[in-house]
């Protein structure tokens, strides 16, 4: 474009993440993308360095999570892509925008397996939402503005974007794109119907999920909900959508999930379900309803028209975003069914208080514990692992913004989604819960956390086995176990051996003290709790599952 000034594509790239708003990532640095670092270095974007590929994948996923615009990710090509490949997975599942950029061998070694060469549309085809690679430097704001509106519109999800290191050299006089916003928004045809239905139903709930909320949409559907006194439930993982404490909130329908809910929704006469799909795990392995009939009448309300139906066939398909419908329901008026509080207080006596499980160490007294003494604004992180189940059924999530899970089952996670949240919010307390076998996917973004003052406090919960797949050992070989024992390290120590603050909990009267020192030292710190292996889930003991199965495979 004439009158121009003549830029490279690496400070073209670095341009159009500035155009669209980035204001941080994260990367592990490789030789394939040394002209990105050095247009980072003066860009005023704030790039967090990290140990593993596979860690800096998760914090942009997370950023994606916290931010509702793609969290950026940097990489090496060939072994950089592939550990890398692990937060992409979390991206698509979790539907959470995301890019991840990729370096690439240059253009004219192509097809020759060059060093660490890989066909990256080939690679990412099947779990990114677009896997693209660059050729021309004067269509990298073309391509980059498709590709956060790919990564934004619909259903959000990652992206992948391969850089010929060559290309980012070539220079292009170009203009910059402008800012991508996706857009959805339901018809006045639908709110009609819809509005028709609720005024119809006795039993109705409703069930969110997925992605694209926002804190104005949240809350504008918290004070319908009660305005029309409807029980709401929250999906896998989402509970961050509907604040526990809400009179209206029904629980989360999740791993193991309250009957009391599955009844609710099963005698319901009206289900509204917002953004979410009703994937395995909250449709309770696909049997909660029927497919493709789901044997009530339903109403999918979600961004992406490819998922309306795909499924469940519903009654009212709507396809919006969760900010533009919540936008649409003040205008309804109350019907008021008087069930909320029954639901609520279901939810309630559900969550209220554990029961005790052998062992010194109470892992359910020390979540209602944090559940009394962390504000509200607290962000909760956690990976994949038996441990998590007591944090969803006890810890009560009051606010937007203050979960970061993986409902894709992604061990790891917890560590560096924290340290993503910390560096996002300074001011705010932020919590990671992880297993000791979740913990070690990721402990090197502990030195990350160190490195750059990121004062995350990281629950270890130590039983000394993948317990998770322990405990469905149990059930299907009892008394077989094999593969699922671990040998631990002090994590109290090498928290210390880092360079942050560690504590050893062997007892429940000693966790709060521990905990609040670890806050009070204002470094990151881990708090290295031991937790007796039979206390295997909030219901059931080892033993207990295993005299189960062994009873079954006798009678």
């Amino acid at each position: 474009m004439s009158g121009l000034p003549p830029r490279t594509g690496a400070q073209v790239l670095v341009d159009q993440l500035r155009a669209q708003g980035v204001e941080r990532v994260t990367c592990v640095p490789g030789e394939s993308y040394l002209a990105v670092l050095d247009a980072l270095r003066d860009s005023g974007i704030d790039v967090l360095v990290c140990r593993q590929e596979g860690g800096a994948a998760i914090m942009a996923e997370a950023a994606g999570k916290l931010t509702g615009r793609p969290g950026i990710c940097f990489v090496t090509r060939g072994p950089g892509a592939t550990n890398a490949s692990a937060g992409v997975h979390i991206a698509r599942q979790d539907s959470t925008p995301m890019i991840l950029f990729v370096g690439q061998i240059a253009r004219r070694m192509r097809d020759r397996e060059a060093f660490q060469e890989v066909d990256y549309r080939q690679m990412f085809g099947g779990v990114a939402k677009w896997a693209v690679e660059i050729d021309d430097a004067a269509r990298i704001p073309e391509i980059l503005a498709r590709a956060f509106r790919v990564a934004m519109q619909g259903r959000p999800g990652p992206v992948v974007v391969a850089l010929p290191e060559d290309m980012l050299d070539d220079e292009a006089a170009v203009a910059d794109a402008p800012r991508v916003v996706p857009a959805a928004a339901p018809s006045g045809d639908d709110i009609a119907r819809l509005r028709a239905m609720l005024a119809e139903a006795r039993r109705p709930v409703v069930l969110l999920g997925g992605s694209r909320w926002t804190q104005g949409a949240v809350a504008t559907l918290a004070a319908w909900a009660e305005r029309h006194d409807l029980p709401v439930a929250v999906s896998f993982r989402r509970a961050q959508l509907f604040p526990a404490d809400h009179p209206n909130f029904a629980g989360e329908l999740g791993i193991g999930p309250n009957p009391a809910l599955l009844a609710r929704i099963r005698e319901a006469d009206l289900l509204l379900m917002v953004g979410g799909r009703l994937s395995e795990m909250p449709a309770q392995s696909y049997g909660l309803l029927g497919i493709p009939n789901p044997g009530l009448p339903l109403v999918h309300v979600h961004a992406d028209a490819a998922e309306l139906g795909r499924v469940y066939q519903p009654a009212l398909a709507i396809e919006a975003a969760p900010e533009t419908f919540c936008a649409a329901l003040p205008d309804f008026e109350a019907t008021g069914t008087g069930r909320a509080a029954e639901a609520h207080a279901a939810y309630r006596a559900w969550s209220e208080a554990p029961e005790p499980k052998p062992g010194a160490f109470q892992y359910g007294e020390a979540i209602t514990w944090l559940r009394e003494r962390l504000p509200p604004d607290a962000v909760i992180c956690n990976g994949a692992g038996n441990f998590a189940t007591w944090v969803h059924r006890y810890y009560r999530f009051r606010a937007f913004g203050t979960q970061l899970a993986p409902t894709s089952g992604s061990m790891g996670y917890g560590l560096p989604a924290a340290v993503m949240a910390k560096r996002s919010h300074p001011e705010r307390v932020v919590v990671a819960l992880a297993g000791d076998g979740d913990v070690m996917m990721t402990v090197q973004e502990f030195a990350t956390a160190v490195q750059y003052g990121i004062a995350v406090v990281v629950v270890v919960l130590d039983n000394g086995m993948y317990g998770t797949i322990r405990m469905h050992q149990e059930r299907e070989y009892p008394g077989r176990v094999s593969a699922t024992e671990l040998r631990n390290p002090d994590f109290a120590a090498l928290a210390r051996a880092f360079g942050g603050h560690g504590e050893r909990v062997e007892r429940t009267e000693e966790f709060a003290p521990a905990f609040e020192r670890g806050l009070a030292s204002r470094l990151p710190a881990m708090i290295h709790c031991l937790v007796d292996p039979e206390a295997l889930t909030p219901t059931m003991t080892l033993a207990a599952i295993r005299e189960k199965a062994l009873a079954a495979q006798r009678g």
